[in-house]
């Protein structure tokens, strides 16, 4: 093929060029007469439902981008605002759990500022699980100076029960709803004393050998009598520790005592914390302070401990009167 010379390519370029700017200048003359306007008029109104379909559904389709979107933030925002709640959750619960634990301090504190006794706060550890066998340990022991005997009493200054053994740091403790424990108990009104012993069934603690003329009201308290037995031997409990309320009597007309059922004043399922009474002596007294039996008679020597009598003195002889020189 032969090629064109330059000068007519050129020239074509300038005729196509040319033609392209008068039909420009024709059609922006003709779109400015009436009836191009109308026509475009025309077009624009059929076209106009199509276009608010088209506009809606690109708006439509920018909203659900904007939903999508809005969606993923508030599904992350709600995990942030989700963990959260359980902190401030955990952490509340953990604070009244401090708050609970405080007050059950306070309250043993104050307790022990008002015994007449040295004691020792302890924690319970440990629960028996039978229910045959009532007895919870605590975290005191013998480098606290806790030792087997020593009396337990838990909120109020209430009763709780004796130690029945213990190692360097721990306390068994038996509690007084055990079948085998038993406290002498007065009542707060009539001040009758009776024996009281674990329940048999249930819950309730027994108070038996109530003198029948004696008055028993549902609501009395009782309370450790402290009695000091023949010999010298002494209770194991103090004097005026609360053991609970009387809720229920048992009378019977043709007999000669009656019966008392008492709700213990401290809750022994729930045991969490105790005092341990250090320095109350119950049972027998010291050695270097029991009675001894008289060997001979005759003035003891000094410092000797007085004697007792295990056996009915002697019908005593005529005394004899030396005549007189």
């Amino acid at each position: 093929m032969t090629a064109l010379p330059s000068n007519r390519i050129a020239r074509r370029r300038t005729i196509a060029f040319g033609t392209l700017v008068a039909i420009s200048v024709l059609l922006m003359a003709a779109s400015s007469t009436g009836p191009v306007v109308e026509f475009q008029r025309g077009v624009a109104f059929a076209l106009r439902p199509i276009q608010g379909v088209l506009d809606g559904a690109a708006r439509d389709v920018v909203a659900i981008v904007q939903t999508v979107t809005e969606i993923d933030t508030l599904h992350s925002v709600n995990e942030k605002l989700a963990r959260e709640n359980a902190r401030l959750t955990a952490e509340n619960a953990r604070a009244q759990e401090i708050e609970r634990q405080n007050t059950l301090l306070t309250a043993l504190l104050q307790v022990r500022s008002s015994l007449k006794f040295q004691s020792v706060a302890g924690s319970v550890i440990g629960q028996e699980p039978s229910q045959f066998r009532r007895v919870v340990i605590l975290d005191v022991g013998t480098d606290r100076g806790v030792a087997e005997g020593d009396v337990v009493v838990g909120e109020g200054g209430a009763l709780v029960g004796r130690v029945t053994a213990t190692t360097a740091n721990s306390a068994t403790v038996l509690l007084i709803d055990d079948t085998s424990s038993t406290a002498i108990g007065q009542l707060g009104t009539s001040k009758a004393t009776g024996p009281v012993v674990g329940p048999v069934v249930g819950d309730l603690l027994v108070m038996g050998n109530i003198d029948s003329t004696d008055r028993i009201q549902i609501g009395d308290q009782v309370v450790t009598a402290g009695i000091v037995l023949a010999g010298g031997v002494r209770s194991p409990f103090p004097k005026g520790l609360l053991i609970g309320t009387v809720v229920d009597v048992q009378r019977d007309a043709n007999a000669v005592t009656q019966t008392a059922f008492i709700q213990p004043t401290v809750n022994l399922n729930q045991l969490e914390y105790a005092l341990v009474i250090t320095d109350y002596a119950g049972g027998l007294p010291p050695v270097d302070q029991q009675p001894i039996p008289c060997a001979s008679a005759g003035t003891l020597p000094e410092g000797e401990q007085p004697c007792v009598t295990t056996t009915p003195p002697a019908t005593p002889r005529p005394t004899t009167v030396s005549p007189t020189p």
